[in-house]
């Protein structure tokens, strides 16, 4: 079976394009064919997903198409994928009205589980009504699991991990406090497969991240 997900987070800047293309990146070396999509009509990131995967990152946009449309183009372009990664924008319910358009109406047009990027610094069970929020917002939206982002050591991962066990949510692994990973600021044309922080980056996810797991979705 095909795995499938949408990559979230509760806002922007929690560190999903650094996530879903690093993902993107790991399961592209190790031989899948991953099919990239893009919520919203953003053409940065597409070209950032289609440097590492080698093949066109799709927009998927409830506000320009129909629900219907979208399937079909999801559905068109997916087909021959052994994974589809769908990176989010914006926070998952934030749309052109309420959440209308938003990366969660995508979500619940395509039945996608949804994978969230928590950024959890300087915080630790504070996480727990935030998660709980997401997780009962909206009956159609699955909450898959979170992968935290920013986790400053590995006391402060396994506090994060409590919060997951307390709430019965997977936790798919985290990213840690990287200076070397953050990008103050983002260019049009630039190719992330040519930057140095690219093997490191998929690195730290292959061993931070339980990749395999996400496989399943």
């Amino acid at each position: 079976m095909k795995a499938e997900f949408l990559i979230a987070a509760p806002m922007s800047g929690s560190g999903k394009t650094t996530i879903a293309r690093g993902l993107m990146a790991l399961f592209s070396a190790k031989g899948y064919r991953v099919q990239p999509f893009k919520c919203g009509p953003d053409y940065i990131d597409t070209k950032f997903h289609e440097a590492v995967c080698g093949r066109p990152s799709i927009n998927l946009d409830t506000f320009m198409a129909t629900p219907e449309h979208v399937r079909q183009i999801y559905a068109h372009y997916g087909e021959d994928a052994d994974i589809c990664v769908v990176e989010g924008m914006m926070g998952l319910f934030d749309g052109y009205d309420r959440d209308r358009g938003s990366s969660a109406e995508i979500a619940k047009v395509l039945q996608l589980p949804v994978v969230l990027v928590v950024n959890a610094r300087s915080a630790a069970y504070s996480m727990a009504p935030l998660l709980q929020g997401f997780m009962h917002f909206s009956p159609d939206v699955r909450i898959a699991g979170v992968i935290f982002n920013q986790v400053g050591s590995a006391r402060h991962y396994d506090m994060l991990k409590e919060v997951c066990d307390d709430l019965r949510l997977a936790c798919f692994g985290y990213l840690p406090k990287s200076k070397a990973l953050e990008q103050q600021s983002r260019y049009l044309g630039l190719d992330f497969s040519q930057q140095p922080e690219h093997r490191q980056l998929v690195s730290l996810i292959e061993n931070n991240v339980r990749w395999e797991a996400l496989l399943q979705l």
